[in-house]
């Protein structure tokens, strides 16, 4: 389906773009931090309520 240089080019490009994001995230995790104190909340707020609607989609299935 690939050829071997497509795949080469595919892993090298995963692996230096992981590096890349890595680095800049490191550069900016007190400013992150800072900013975004509340996120992990509003991501769990998220969450539960997806779970709630799976239980009310099992719950009324069946």
């Amino acid at each position: 389906m690939f050829s071997k240089g497509q795949m080469i080019f595919a892993g090298l490009f995963v692996i230096v773009f992981a590096v890349a994001i890595f680095f800049t995230y490191r550069k900016d995790k007190k400013l992150h931090a800072k900013n975004y104190k509340g996120a992990v909340w509003v991501a769990v707020a998220f969450f539960i309520f997806i779970g709630i609607l799976f239980f009310i989609k099992y719950a009324l299935k069946n």
